[in-house]
């Protein structure tokens, strides 16, 4: 994690929890020549734009307090969405019994991506079982070895 990133988590926890919800993730990135903060929160019921706003609005001014980035950015704050990222064990234990989608740092069963039902997750391995045609198969993925993890949107 970035020094950024770090210093906003901090900054942002108490008022994430204040209003009762979840961080999620935040991407402090550049794109073009314009520079984005982003943060990504959730709760079990949704968030809705009111939440967020009210977040940016009090994040804003202990930004502007505590002034830890020097350039011209962009402040987002919104929900992950459907297809949110699991980063944190506390997420991977939500998601058990979702649809997932999964990419690894190095093949594993000679394939470096899996999508398929998160059966579970004990902290260090997540097994997840999936379809190779019509063929039913579980993998188990060492927490280490996982790039990008996000839950999957199907449709049936």
């Amino acid at each position: 994690m970035s020094k950024v990133t770090e210093i906003v988590e901090s900054l942002s926890l108490p008022i994430l929890e204040q209003l009762q919800l979840e961080l999620v993730d935040i991407e402090y990135v550049k794109e073009g020549p314009n520079w984005f903060l982003r943060l990504y929160v959730d709760k079990d019921t949704g968030v809705d734009i009111e939440e967020c706003g009210i977040v940016s609005e009090r994040l804003s001014e202990k930004l502007d307090e505590v002034d830890p980035i020097t350039h011209p950015y962009f402040l987002e704050v919104s929900s992950p969405g459907a297809e949110r990222p699991l980063k944190k064990p506390e997420h991977f234990q939500k998601a058990i019994g979702k649809h997932v989608h999964i990419k690894t740092y190095e093949p594993i069963d000679n394939e470096k991506v899996f999508e398929g039902k998160l059966i579970s997750f004990d902290g260090n391995e997540l097994t997840v079982e999936y379809k190779v045609k019509t063929r039913a198969k579980t993998v188990t993925i060492p927490l280490e070895k996982v790039a990008k993890a996000r839950l999957a949107v199907t449709f049936s």
